[in-house]
Order: structure tokens, then C-alpha cells, then sequence
């Protein structure tokens, strides 16, 4: 199996203020903020803390040939928040774009990477968080959209 990384969709960047976030990103030009869909719609989720991970706030835009993602932790334990707490914020993860998203765990696996968190949609379609922090220096997640 291929390891799933041959196209980067996203880089998901933590901060303590999403407006004041949007603001700055907004006066250097970069914009069209927009709502993430809602995250109560990852039915089958597995996150250390289900309220926290519905606390999150996200917003993104679509920078030429790269998704921008926003996130503000709520007061809940989730690994956004630890990571918040823990650097003052930046860079949480990189998601890369895969057809098949259960495929592409399976695919991570093979080259010894182990899933930290999942949600799918009723669909099958959503998101794998990887344990790569300490190698990688950042999280890889793998995700796959409703209309992919």
C-alpha cells in the first residue's frame, strides 16, 4: 500500500482568539473566512473527550491551492487544548486529501502509523488524526470529504 500523503489539503493552525486570528490574516489579505461544517455531524467518533471535541471552534479559507483552517479550543480537555496551553498555539496539523479515508488509515498502518483520534459521517467519509507528534514534529491527519 502507497502511504497516504500525496496531497496536502490543509494546514490547521491553533489559536487562543479566532477573531483576533481572522483579523490579522485579514489586514495581510488573506480572507473569505468561512464556518466549518458543524462537527456534530462525525457520528462514529473516537477523541479523548466528545464534549471538548464539540467545543472546538473552526474557521477556514481557501488560499490558492491550500485550505487555511482555524482553531479555537473551548475550555474542555481536547488535544487542541493541551496543545494550546502547552505552545501558546500554531500549527496543530496537516491534512492530506485521500478517496478512501478508512483506506488510507490502513494504508498509514502499513508503514507503522498508528491512528490517535477518528470521526466518520454517516457516509464513511471524515477524518484520521495519526500519532506523529513526536516524530513528525507535527500531527498527519488524513481526510476524506462528503463530495470527494
Amino acid at each position: 500500500m502507497t502511504p497516504p500523503f500525496d496531497a496536502v489539503h490543509h494546514v490547521c493552525i491553533v489559536v487562543p482568539d479566532i477573531d483576533a486570528a481572522i483579523a490579522f490574516y485579514e489586514k495581510v489579505g488573506i480572507g473569505g473566512w468561512q464556518d466549518f461544517p458543524p462537527l456534530s455531524a462525525f457520528t462514529d467518533l473516537d477523541v479523548p473527550d466528545r464534549d471538548a471535541f464539540l467545543d472546538l471552534t473552526y474557521k477556514y479559507t481557501d488560499a490558492p491551492g491550500l485550505q487555511l483552517q482555524l482553531c479555537e479550543p473551548g475550555p474542555g480537555n481536547s488535544p487542541q487544548r493541551q496543545f494550546l496551553d502547552r505552545t501558546g498555539g500554531g500549527v496543530f496539523h496537516i491534512g492530506f486529501v485521500v478517496d478512501d479515508v478508512d483506506a488510507g488509515a490502513q494504508a498509514a498502518r502499513a508503514v507503522g502509523l498508528e491512528p490517535w483520534m477518528y470521526g466518520r459521517r454517516p457516509d464513511s467519509t471524515g477524518f484520521t488524526y495519526l500519532q506523529t507528534p513526536p516524530s513528525a514534529g507535527v500531527t498527519l491527519e488524513i481526510r476524506q470529504s462528503p463530495n470527494s
